[in-house]
């Protein structure tokens, strides 16, 4: 008889793993070495022309809207798991900003991920390392978007910092995040205050695991319980 190479589930959390799909945002981890690397679950590809986003309650995605115009957006595009964007992020944005009032948008911590390969479609993790940000707020709440190189990638694997990235792919983010929800006679109210370093974008990242802590931690406790 062949011995398997897996070990067997020593919780009845890893054997509900072998049944069912984690849930993307509650059963996926950020990774070990988070803040630094980090796991994404992206959404989004650049060839799609519909909106995609994650259903919280489900864990699939949904078609959140068609994109109206040519608004595309140029990376992978996704979230971090297991973060959420509360009080922290928004004491901290809005400290950097000067300013009061600001609150976290609610939704886990947004991120794009440069790779220079053509990815089909989105529902799927990645393995990415932060290099900086956006500091985007959106109608007075919070709404980072961690820019982040696919590990590996032959092209951007290599970068570390925001600042090396080319000035004409970071404008076209940044047109992207400031009209995608722009219809015809509406004003926006968002704006991208800030571009920022890689370290900075830790920060954001370790304020957004604080307040996914908080908001869930009795779901986490729950699943301690089960795990054993």
């Amino acid at each position: 008889m062949t011995e398997s190479s897996e070990e067997a589930p020593s919780s009845l959390i890893d054997l509900l793993a072998y049944v069912f799909k984690p849930h993307p945002w509650h059963g996926v981890a950020a990774g070990k070495d988070a803040p630094r690397k980090v796991t994404a679950f992206i959404e989004i590809v650049p060839t799609d022309t519909v909106k995609y986003e994650l259903d919280k309650a489900s864990g699939y995605l949904r078609i959140d809207r068609p994109q109206q115009y040519s608004n595309i957006c140029p990376t992978l595009y996704g979230f971090v798991p297991q973060t959420y964007c509360g009080d922290a992020v928004g004491e901290y944005c809005a400290q950097k900003v000067g300013r009061t009032g600001i609150i976290g948008d609610g939704d886990p911590l947004d991120i794009c991920v440069l790779t220079e390969k053509v990815i089909s479609h989105g529902d799927l993790l990645v393995a990415a390392t932060p290099i900086g940000g956006l500091r985007m707020i959106d109608k007075g709440e919070a709404d980072d978007k961690i820019i982040a190189v696919l590990e590996g990638d032959a092209v951007y694997g290599g970068l570390t910092e925001i600042e090396r990235l080319p000035a004409g792919l970071l404008d076209r983010l940044k047109h992207y995040f400031l009209t995608y929800k722009k219809l015809p006679g509406s004003e926006t109210k968002v704006e991208i205050t800030h571009t920022y370093s890689r370290e900075e974008a830790y920060e954001v990242i370790a304020a957004s695991q604080v307040d996914y802590n908080r908001k869930f931690a009795a779901k986490k406790g729950a699943l301690k319980l089960l795990g054993g």
